[in-house]
């Protein structure tokens, strides 16, 4: 009886905390979905949100929120997920942040890792929960978030229950976890399309979702896929809305603490709706759970056909999907026949925004009110553990009428616009006394506003680190700011030409000869597509040999995510994969920075440019676990590179640029009934404008890497690049073929490495400089 009881008490502290997280774009919003149950509600500010052009916050606005949900017992995040270039960080975040802090911000949801790094180091007491841009999904990833001081991740999307529920058993970590609204095509954080299309990057929080536009597919050959649809464009990367009220006991059972709803630009009727729907299924599988037991109360366990239509008439898009909780990925969760956000039922949302958005929420208080003869009149209200009371004027002995109980009820209830109202009122007065209303109502507003005070006084901070010791970067550590200053005086002495050291990337085993002979190549990373599971550690162990034989470098490129599948793996073969000799690893994620750190310690780590290094406060925290080399970011353009310290950064100087990474397929889903085959092949993706965007399936990993239409070139700025302090670069080849090959090495010898030939002699073919002479807003 006493291990039951244990257990029991145990379920109950699981239940308490979790948590129903809503979006809010406005505070018309944000009151409604505190009305509606949320307990808690993330939003953006005037700046660093992942949803700029969401209608977000003023600080007026934003310190009166922060307030509002400390009075109903509720918390408040604050998006700042996005990547920071170096004068935002270092002379505009902290002051940004100063004024929540001091409110009682309750967390901070972040991206970057130099903003973690300064809100660890500036904002003690504020907890940080890494956005779901991080693309966490495995116990390593998570592990590295704790011990930098992260208390809760919010993982990717496309996480299964089992992925979710491996992290919740190695990591003490709170997990958030999205449960309603719209999906990504693309893992979050890893999409330059939109970015690299027309300037408007996701990693700014500008995304213009070309996902949402239709493609035609189209074959290795460039012909037309048959799909089954009458049209021959598919919305092919436009996903349904997510929806999975009726998985809350799995999402409770695997772990999940935040339920977040995704929605920050939806109107109020939109997420106070749907946030009602899912406040009502949580309580009543928590409830059937402290009643029975959980075995019981999931068998029980069924939502309404009605409340499932009054989620899809709040709004779907092409129906929903349960996401990928279960499944890996499914032709059945894209809209493939149109994009468009849809809602229904006027009467539906014409009753929520009576219910939620117009009328206001009031804290049941209680109150005793004491009126005695010749001494102050005193007020109590009290909610729940909360007391406060207030002295007013004397009472007097009544010349004429005296007061009536009714009418000093009456007055003391007229709580208004304040956000409480009484449930219970005590009334201690004696007979033939008097004291003017305007006394009373003076009373009961000063009683309120000292209740407001003591609910949200215990959140308030001081500000805890100097703002211009933060600017100067004085906590980055002597050793950072000694090497910081020794590059910044090597550039502006440095004379003449440095040997650039060189390093090509493969995705195809039959590019490594071209390589071999090319004496200005240092180094080749040889990508995990270009093997299987069955032959990695042999034909990897001979790739390496060829490749150490002829005097270069090799490296082992990891998948470009490292899910529960790819762990286990690389977990299980560790000795294997120190046998083939490698002299390091490009990592791509924090979980494999993080596996590589632990397992392989002595190996060279090379961080790839999905590892944001954007200003020195990223760059700095990396540099902690020790990499050999990061590489130049994509989206910086030149000026802010030259301001960027790019000791031991290497730049994509070629390459077919990934503009997305995806669990979905395009092969498998275009084809009619054919799913997935398991052949490796190139799909090609047709836009508006004839451009076609390469597709390539990865099937050990399944993933797909959709690629930009034309390779960027960056070879004619050696010069330019030399004077940043750049001296190692990247050639990336992934699509091209044997001549291709030839045909870019031959390039990057005559204008890059001997300054012969420019490029428009030597080069016909399309070809974009990226984000060098433009960058993103």
């Amino acid at each position: 009886m006493f291990l039951m009881e244990r257990i029991r008490m145990n379920s109950n502290k699981r239940y308490q905390n979790i948590e129903l997280l809503a979006p809010a774009g406005s505070m018309e919003t944000f009151q409604a979905v505190i009305h509606a149950g949320a307990d808690a509600v993330y939003l953006g500010g005037g700046r660093f949100g992942a949803r700029a052009y969401a209608n977000n916050f003023t600080e007026e606005e934003l310190l009166l929120a922060i307030d509002y949900a400390h009075i109903h017992g509720r918390k408040v995040y604050l998006t700042v997920n996005t990547l920071f270039k170096e004068r935002e960080l270092t002379e505009e975040l902290y002051s940004y942040l100063l004024p929540y802090y001091e409110q009682g911000l309750d967390a901070v949801i972040i991206q970057d890792m130099g903003a973690f790094r300064l809100v660890r180091e500036a904002f003690p007491g504020l907890s940080i929960h890494t956005s779901t841009q991080m693309t966490v999904t495995n116990r390593y990833g998570a592990m590295m978030m704790k011990e930098l001081g992260a208390d809760r991740i919010v993982t990717a999307r496309e996480m299964s229950f089992a992925e979710i529920r491996d992290i919740k058993d190695h990591v003490d970590i709170e997990i958030e976890s999205f449960v309603h609204g719209a999906l990504c095509y693309c893992y979050s954080g890893q999409c330059l399309f939109s970015s690299m299309l027309g300037g408007r990057s996701g990693n700014r929080g500008r995304c213009a979702q070309p996902c949402r536009l239709s493609y035609e597919v189209m074959d290795e050959k460039k012909h037309p896929v048959k799909t089954g649809k009458k049209e021959r464009d598919l919305y092919i990367l436009s996903p349904k809305d997510l929806c999975t009220v009726s998985m809350i006991p799995e999402l409770i059972e695997n772990g999940v603490d935040s339920f977040k709803i995704e929605g920050r630009m939806k109107q109020p009727e939109y997420a106070a709706g749907v946030v009602s729907v899912y406040r009502k299924y949580i309580d009543y599988y928590i409830n059937a759970c402290l009643r029975t037991d959980e075995v019981t109360a999931k068998k029980d366990f069924k939502v309404t056909k009605e409340d499932i239509q009054h989620l899809y008439d709040f709004g779907n898009r092409s129906g929903f999907t349960d996401g990928y909780y279960k499944r890996h990925n499914g032709r059945e969760m894209i809209t493939l026949d149109k994009p468009s956000h849809t809602k229904g039922n006027e009467a539906l949302w014409e009753e929520i925004k009576e219910q939620y958005v117009r009328s206001e929420k009031k804290e049941k208080i209680n109150g005793i009110l004491r009126l005695k003869k010749d001494c102050p009149a005193k007020l109590e209200v009290a909610l729940n553990d909360i007391r406060t009371s207030v002295d007013g004027d004397v009472v007097q002995a009544a010349l004429k009428q005296p007061l009536a109980e009714e009418k000093v009820a009456a007055s003391i209830k007229k709580t208004g616009n304040t956000p409480y109202e009484f449930a219970e009122l005590d009334i201690d007065m004696d007979d033939d006394i008097f004291l003017p209303v305007q006394a009373l109502n003076v009373l009961r507003r000063n009683a309120l506003e000292r209740l407001s005070e003591a609910l949200t006084a215990p959140m308030r901070r001081r500000e805890a680190s100097h703002k211009t010791e933060m600017a100067a970067g004085e906590t980055s550590g002597e050793e950072w700011q000694k090497e910081t200053v020794s590059v910044k005086k090597e550039r502006k002495t440095e004379k003449g030409s440095v040997t650039p050291y060189l390093s090509v990337s493969i995705e195809n085993r039959s590019c490594i000869t071209l390589l071999l002979d090319a004496s200005y190549v240092d180094a080749i990373y040889l990508d995990s597509s270009c093997y299987t599971r069955e032959n990695l550690f042999t034909a990897l162990k001979e790739d390496v040999s060829r490749i150490h034989s002829a005097g270069k470098k090799a490296y082992y490129i990891m998948p470009a995510v490292f899910r529960l599948s790819a762990l286990s793996f690389y977990e299980r073969n560790l000795s294997g994969m120190k046998q083939t000799g490698v002299d390091g690893f490009v990592v791509k994620s924090y979980d494999e920075l993080a596996f590589i750190r632990q397992n392989l310690s002595d190996m060279d780590v090379i961080l790839d440019h999905n590892l944001y290094t954007w200003n020195s406060y990223a760059k700095k925290q990396f540099w902690d676990r020790k990499p050999v080399r990061d590489t130049v970011p994509l989206e910086l353009n030149r000026k802010e590179l030259q301001e960027r310290d790019n000791t031991h950064s290497e730049m994509f100087l070629y390459g077919n640029l990934p503009l997305m990474v995806s669990a979905q397929c395009v092969h498998a889903n275009a084809g009619v009934d054919r799913g997935c085959d398991k052949m490796r092949t190139v799909t090609y993706l047709k836009d508006r404008y004839g451009k076609y965007f390469p597709v390539k399936n990865n099937c050990t990993e399944c993933y797909n890497t959709i690629y930009n239409t034309a390779p960027l070139i960056l070879f004619p700025y050696r010069k330019e690049l030399e004077k940043m302090g750049i001296h190692a670069y990247r050639i990336s080849f992934t699509t091209e073929q044997g001549p291709q090959v030839k045909q870019i090495l031959h390039l990057y010898e005559k204008i890059f490495l001997n300054g012969e030939k420019s490029l428009q002699e030597l080069y016909t073919g399309e070809y974009t400089g990226g984000h060098y002479k433009r960058g993103v807003e």
